[in-house]
């Protein structure tokens, strides 16, 4: 799930150390971001076949390859551009298994954050595990960045529950996920922060089209709460309805986020995937 700008939105999918420092390299080309389309075409039939997923093996998660580039735009909700996240694989390591735990895969992203204008805002490391035929995307993405911009020159600590996504999905729940970040000082404990993630259902497959192509994609329908908590007796909470579609051998192609009310919040999407190396 990409990262959004404003406080009152999500952290996601995709994108997203969430509190590092800025970086603007002169020599960076920023990407072009692509026009918003009406999202309701966004679903329907494909006039072309749906386009080739990589492999869907825990060799290779989320069809991921060394150097392979995925670029999401952001939309607010009015549906127009407010940003684009570029996540590219910086590395993919296998792990043997070891006494009672099985044998693994991990993929190191480097994710790069721009605002509408293309400047670039943040630099962020992710990592996905995958094992036993399920990607697990890292339980920092789900962090809104907002809901920590008052606790500044503070120390965090973040505890988190990565989210399962099955290379071989079928119809059902799914288990959620949890990001717990302890707010302190050097003498104290200040505040915790907790997103969850529950209610996390599983449908489809269907054809989803954005400016990447057509693909095959599962739905998956969740619950966000957010809570900070100062006190025992003093929590501000919220809670907004996020829909992620995504493919086993690409990843999340789309995730609409909505207010409790129903009320669109703001969308990410794959608008540009570009293949690594396999090795």
């Amino acid at each position: 799930m990409p990262h959004s700008f404003r406080p009152r939105q999500w952290g996601f999918l995709l994108a997203l150390g969430l509190l590092s420092a800025c970086t603007r390299p002169d020599s960076a080309t920023p990407p072009v971001a692509v026009p918003a389309a009406d999202s309701a075409a966004r679903t329907a039939a494909p006039a072309a076949p749906p386009v080739a997923a990589g492999p869907v093996d825990c060799a290779h998660p989320f069809g991921l390859t060394d150097g392979a580039e995925l670029t999401y735009q952001l939309l607010n909700e009015k549906n127009k551009p407010e940003g684009l996240q570029v996540l590219k694989v910086a590395s993919i390591t296998p792990h043997e298994a070891a006494k009672k735990a099985p044998a693994y895969t991990e993929v190191l992203l480097k994710s790069s954050l721009y605002d509408a204008s293309n400047r670039l805002q943040r630099n962020d490391e992710y990592v996905y595990q995958c094992r036993q035929d399920t990607v697990f995307t890292d339980g920092r993405l789900l962090l809104d960045p907002g809901l920590l911009r008052s606790f500044r020159d503070r120390r965090f600590a973040f505890e988190p529950i990565h989210l399962p996504w099955p290379n071989q999905p079928t119809a059902g729940p799914l288990p959620g996920g949890k990001l717990t970040v302890q707010v302190s000082s050097p003498s104290v404990d200040i505040a915790q922060v907790v997103t969850s993630v529950s209610e996390r259902k599983l449908s489809g497959p269907q054809s989803v089209t954005t400016p990447a192509g057509t693909f095959q994609c599962y739905k998956v329908e969740s619950r966000y709460e957010y809570v900070t908590q100062a006190r025992s007796d003093m929590a501000r909470r919220s809670v907004k309805r996020v829909v992620d579609f995504y493919a086993p051998g690409v990843g999340i192609v789309r995730t609409e986020m909505r207010d409790a009310d129903g009320e669109p919040d703001h969308v990410a999407e794959l608008i540009k995937r570009t293949a690594g190396t396999a090795r």
